[in-house]
């Protein structure tokens, strides 16, 4: 039915002495109302012809994009099918575990464990497991490479068992560089070709990744996003992506950025106008004359951070832009011809003018945008550079309000003036100098992250302040953590050829890895008197970086400020050693002639960063993406097996046989309502993923802490929790431990505890659910606006199922931790009018959900509150299971389990 169905808009695009087949969007009925789509949803659309077969994608869904031009938004469910999947190893690891335990499921079953391969393409960046130990000389690079390959040697073990059993299914090695810049710079292909029936079809190329800043690639006019590691495994074992039709904000670019102004303080101001706009779950596509003036690298830049602005992606239509890119970086003659006779032959090629029908729309003039960072806690909160030290006093004022309450409580009177002081500072000696802490310090500088990593201007910049800043004499504070961790190879090659390198790393900025670091949370450890003197007197520190998270408690559990800004800008606060100074009119430091040198003296020109970034040249990708897959002699050392089923070890503290499938049968459970559940938090708005999730560092007192201590594993081998993701005892450990997480039963309290009923005992989250297991209660976790916000970690969703949460209870949800929930078997349920707070509960009542036997997408259901003091409450909620496909998966389970019985079927 699907040829017959699709054969008859089909047309031929050849190039010199090839022919292939597309699908054509003009030989639709509805082709002229079509070219006035958005170019996205024009990807959009040729998606559910390629793939229409009269079941999943049928003719009316087709159909339904040219409504979507009548209103600009629709309320249909679609099925996208991306052509790859992109994962890296923090998400990747666990997605492996559950494809190497579904083959044990299957088998178990009945079924031949080889049945479980990924059908679509597959590629695999290690990137996420270096971390910054060594800094600030020569041999950091070496090191941290050295300690990652030591720490990590389980898991790699299982990677490359993956890489050698499974089908579609590809590994870049450690030290290559960072996911999405490895696929902007060499994965991306912009159009697909792929075989069928023995006929070459191109299409645009499409995919879905499990990091939320997948988003990058669509710079390059490739549309993509990041969902749960749960929905990428789903899509890469020939699931479809269930989606509606999305809305779509059209921006407005134009104008050009002025001298002195860099992409990142464009993107900081891009992403505030969006919050404020309000852009959660639709798509933002750039238009307007001004993108003829905006580098590839700087769209790249944008479009990594629409996690951060809250959209599902940015896009960037095709133009020439991106074939410049696309040569710079190594495409083929071939390729880059391609990609310009498709996109112009599909109606996705960007001409001057250009005006499509879009939901709503804003613009920016870019010679408006000024200098600035954003912090001290969330990307959207930008501030403009002279403006800083007033916002670091704000958010200092804020906490030495709550620090002299704890304090006066806890100490029986110590006073304000007591604590203000304890609050200013403390001396310190390190490497046989004595210096004093204060407050605003910054501890951290890192060039770090995805965000920047991509982009050449902002990189060449750096360099040429750094040298700058040395012949002036200046050097960075004693008490600053510096790093260098590009996104590629190919940034050391082009720094080196600048002959910027040297410069950069008598500042401190030494290579220290090639992934992501401190933006995730692998900054590692602070020198010991610095980490002494910030607890002595609880210092308000800060970090400065050049990525796009800065989630309180994520860079640093002793950094409550964290601030993104340029590389250039990291590098200046790396000099001046304080938040406090405002760098727009007060000195970075004394230079060599003993006159104050400023910010102004050191900025390098707009003239002398293009003439640096002209150095960068074809030959240096050909070069870093020749052997991308090989690695280096550590990888290639590492044996396997040749088992198409893993060998799970009992006694590893890293890779674990996960419980999910252990009891499954082929035919599901049907669901129950959910009858005297207890809470097991209340929590507040924005609590995002890194709250919910074990991420960074492992506390030794903490439960997954002591866990590992029970193997005999030593503190100094905890590694991150990122690192430990194939282990589901580390992980169900970690869920909702966050050291900066409130849970609203407790008074007063951080961190990861509750309160066990009826007994009334505070425990740790884990514990009390573990009691509540063997009690066999079950839970529910109530929450405010904007629950899951931040990366897509899957455990946020895992951990959640494990420690026997049935339901989520939140005023609003972030669209991949919703997907990821339903996708475990959690109901995701929203309050409609008003929210948790109204309700005044304690935390010792039983919750009652009535209607989850009888679901549909939306339905309203029943929840019955009985407090202990006999009070009773009765709301209603909305049932945030949206469309057919997530209530399939939630009926089977969850949509692994789903996937095991259709291929046992």
């Amino acid at each position: 039915m699907s040829e017959r169905l699709t054969s008859s808009f089909t047309d031929t695009l050849t190039q010199g002495q090839k022919s292939c087949l597309y699908y054509s969007l003009q030989k639709l009925p509805q082709g002229q109302e079509l070219a006035r789509l958005p170019k996205s949803l024009k990807v959009l659309t040729e998606n559910l012809l390629r793939n229409l077969d009269g079941d999943t994608v049928t003719l009316d869904d087709v159909s339904a994009m040219a409504d979507w031009l009548k209103q600009g938004a629709s309320t249909r469910e679609i099925a996208f099918r991306p052509v790859r999947v992109l994962m890296q190893d923090f998400t990747g690891v666990p997605a492996v575990v559950d494809l190497a335990a579904m083959r044990d499921a299957v088998q178990r079953l009945g079924g031949q464990a080889e049945q479980v391969n990924p059908l679509s393409a597959v590629d695999l960046v290690i990137d996420h497991s270096v971390m910054v130990d060594a800094f600030a000389s020569k041999q950091a690079f070496a090191t941290n490479v050295d300690m990652e390959m030591a720490r990590n040697g389980e898991r790699y073990a299982f990677l490359r068992w993956g890489q050698q059993t499974f089908d579609n299914f590809r590994v870049v090695p450690p030290g290559t560089g960072i996911c999405h810049q490895v696929n902007l710079e060499y994965l991306g292909q912009t159009v697909w070709q792929q075989q069928q029936n023995g006929t070459t079809i191109v299409c645009p190329d499409t995919l879905v990744g499990t990091d939320s800043h997948t988003t990058m690639i669509n710079a390059l006019g490739i549309l993509g996003w990041g969902v749960g590691g749960i929905e990428a495994e789903a899509a890469m074992l020939g699931q479809p992506v269930s989606m509606l039709i999305p809305e779509v904000v059209g921006f407005k670019l134009s104008g050009k950025l002025r001298e002195g102004i860099t992409a990142t303080d464009l993107v900081l101001t891009v992403v505030q106008m969006l919050r404020e706009k309000g852009v959660v779950g639709k798509f933002v596509e750039f238009y307007g004359d001004g993108l003829a003036t905006l580098p590839l690298a700087d769209r790249a830049t944008i479009a990594n951070m629409a996690p951060e602005y809250g959209a599902t992606c940015g896009f960037f239509p095709v133009d020439e832009e991106t074939l410049r890119y696309l040569t710079l970086t190594g495409r083929s003659e071939e390729q880059v011809a391609l990609v310009e006779a498709y996109c112009k032959a599909q109606g996705l090629w960007r001409h001057a003018g250009d005006e499509p029908v879009f939901t709503d729309t804003l613009s920016l003039d870019m010679t408006e945008v000024e200098a600035c960072l954003a912090g001290p806690k969330r990307p959207q909160d930008r501030v403009e550079l002279s403006r800083v030290p007033q916002a670091f006093e704000l958010s200092r004022e804020l906490r030495v309000d709550k620090t002299q309450k704890q304090r006066l409580e806890g100490e029986g009177g110590q006073t304000a003036v007591a604590v203000e002081q304890s609050l200013e500072g403390t001396e310190f000696s390190l490497d046989g100098s004595t210096h004093r802490l204060q407050d605003g310090a910054v501890v951290i500088a890192a060039i770090t992250s995805c965000t920047n990593t991509s982009n050449p201007s902002v990189l060449m910049a750096a360099g040429l302040l750094a040298r700058a800043a040395t012949e002036r004499g200046l050097t960075r504070a004693p008490w600053v953590k510096s790093s260098l961790a590009p996104g590629s190879k190919v940034v050391t090659d082009y720094l080196e050829k600048a002959g910027l390198m040297s410069y950069l790393e008598q500042l401190g900025f030494y290579l220290v890895g090639y992934g992501c670091t401190t933006c995730i949370g692998n900054s590692g450890p602070l020198p010991e008197p610095i980490e002494q003197a910030i607890r002595q007197d609880d210092i308000t520190v800060a970090s400065v970086l050049s990525g796009n998270r800065n989630f309180e408690g994520r860079i640093h559990p002793l950094v409550q400020t964290n601030w993104l800004a340029s590389p250039p800008l990291v590098v200046a606060y790396a000099l001046a050693g304080n938040m406090n100074i405002d760098l727009t009119r007060e000195p970075l430091g004394t230079g060599k002639d003993g006159q104050p040198v400023y910010l102004k003296d050191i900025w390098p020109s707009q003239q002398a960063i293009a003439e640096a970034v002209a150095l960068v040249n074809r030959e240096m990708f050909h070069k870093e993406y020749a052997e991308v897959f090989e690695g280096d002699e550590r990888w290639k050392a590492i044996e396997v097996e040749g088992s198409s089923t893993f060998n799970w070890q009992q006694d590893s503290s890293y890779i674990q046989h996960p419980p999910f499938f252990h009891t499954m049968g082929k035919d599901p459970e049907p669901v129950e309502d959910i009858a005297e559940a207890r809470l097991l938090a209340i929590l507040g708005d924005s609590v995002t993923t890194d709250h919910i999730s074990p991420a960074g560092s492992i506390k030794a007192d903490s439960p997954a802490g002591k866990y590992l201590q029970s193997l005999g594993v030593e503190r100094k081998d905890f590694n991150s929790y990122g690192s430990r993701r194939g282990n589901h005892e580390v992980m169900m450990r970690g869920t909702f431990a966050n050291i900066r997480i409130r849970n609203r039963m407790l008074e007063n309290v951080e961190g990861g505890e509750t309160r066990h009923y009826p007994s009334g005992e505070q425990l740790s989250i884990y514990d009390a659910a573990m009691r509540y297991e063997q009690e066999g209660v079950p839970l529910v976790v109530v929450a405010g606006k904007e629950y899951g916000t931040g990366s897509s970690r899957d455990w946020a969703a895992k951990g959640t199922r494990l420690l026997g949460v049935r339901a989520v209870i939140a005023e609003s949800y972030e669209r991949i931790h919703r997907s990821n929930l339903i996708g475990m078997g959690v109901v995701p349920l929203e309050f409609i009018g008003d929210g948790a707070e109204s309700l005044g509960l304690k935390g010792d009542e039983l919750i009652s959900i009535e209607g989850l036997n009888d679901l549909t997408p939306g339905k309203e259901l029943v929840v019955k509150i009985a407090g202990a003091d006999g009070k009773a409450q009765q709301i209603k909620v909305r049932c945030r299971i949206d469309t057919g496909n997530e209530l399939t998966y939630y009926r089977h389970g969850g949509i692994l389990h789903y996937v095991i019985r259709r291929m046992l079927a």
